[in-house]
């Protein structure tokens, strides 16, 4: 996957239509520096176990890294406060805590085969698509954030059937912290350079800074979950337990394989949500996607033939 990102980048700069992109702004290079550090840190912590401090420094690192090439955050827009417009310390800290937060999400969630590749591919597809409309609707300029959705959907999408059950080949950390660099780019590179609204529909009074959260829900919900648990617990965040959402999935009887595609499928729900207000008009947009959420979830508590099913 790493070294699909840096092919990919230089097959991306000889393109007609992305040369502008590579010559005016410098964020390409900000990620490319970025993702060999994350990859150096998330590699080397696979060969030989890195303390939790030495990995989060090597994160941070990798965040500064963005930062000081333009890949950050400027504008934060939360409901009912509005826009706040990041001070000149607040950028760089927001930064980091945005890359930090996105690597470690895809890290935890990273449990069974395919499982982080997938919810990756599905995100990494509805946030080009989002960013696209934002594009079209003149909030944001054309710039980079497509590019690295693309480039996330397709290094995930490349290494999906080997991945898939039964794995033939795994993602470690090298791979997750990767990808969270990625969407973390990618993401920032959206939702964080403009201070306007999408357009007067009600959904995205919200957008764009929880858009993000939504499409990504499945890891931030699993990752604030664990933090909560552990902490709970009086466990370190960084010591592993089996009760993370697949686990539970399997604990309800679901097969490893029925468990991811359960995750992809509300993965795909809440990007679909996220996408129906820029492509669909009136409220019989929203009836599909709660007729499958219902289907969805009835089938994750009582799609199990055969067996009881065990309380979480």
């Amino acid at each position: 996957m790493y070294v699909a990102v840096l092919v990919s980048m230089v097959v991306a700069s000889q393109l007609p239509g992305l040369r502008s992109l590579f010559r005016g702004s410098s964020d390409p290079l900000g990620v490319v520096v970025a993702a060999s550090i994350i990859f150096a840190v998330g590699a080397f912590d696979d060969v030989r176990d890195m303390s939790a401090p030495a990995k989060l420094s090597g994160q941070i690192l990798a965040g500064l890294g963005l930062y000081l090439f333009g890949v950050n955050m400027l504008y934060f827009r939360t409901p009912f406060i509005g826009t706040v417009v990041l001070s000149n310390g607040l950028v760089p800290i927001l930064t980091v805590a945005w890359v930090v937060g996105m690597a470690n999400a895809i890290n935890l969630v990273d449990g069974l085969d395919g499982l982080a590749a997938g919810i990756v591919a599905i995100a990494a597809v509805a946030f080009f698509f989002y960013s696209e409309q934002l594009i079209k609707a003149g909030t944001i300029q054309p710039g980079s954030g497509p590019l690295f959705s693309a480039l996330a959907a397709g290094v995930t999408i490349g290494f999906l059937p080997h991945n898939f059950h039964p794995a033939r080949i795994f993602m470690g950390d090298a791979g997750a912290l990767l990808l969270g660099l990625l969407m973390a780019a990618s993401t920032m590179s959206v939702v964080g350079q403009t201070d306007q609204d999408f357009s007067g529909r009600t959904f995205f009074f919200f957008a764009p800074v929880l858009i993000p959260f939504l499409i990504l829900g499945i890891p931030i919900l699993d990752t604030a979950f664990a933090i909560i648990r552990r902490a709970g617990r009086r466990m370190s965040p960084a010591e592993a337990d089996k009760n993370h959402l697949h686990h539970r999935l399997m604990r309800l009887g679901h097969g490893q394989t029925r468990s991811v595609l359960i995750l992809w499928a509300w993965t795909a729900l809440l990007s679909g949500l996220v996408l129906a207000p820029s492509y669909v008009h009136g409220a019989l947009g929203d009836v599909p996607f709660g007729a499958a959420a219902l289907a969805v979830g009835l089938f994750t508590l009582v799609g199990v033939r055969g067996r009881s099913r065990p309380t979480l």
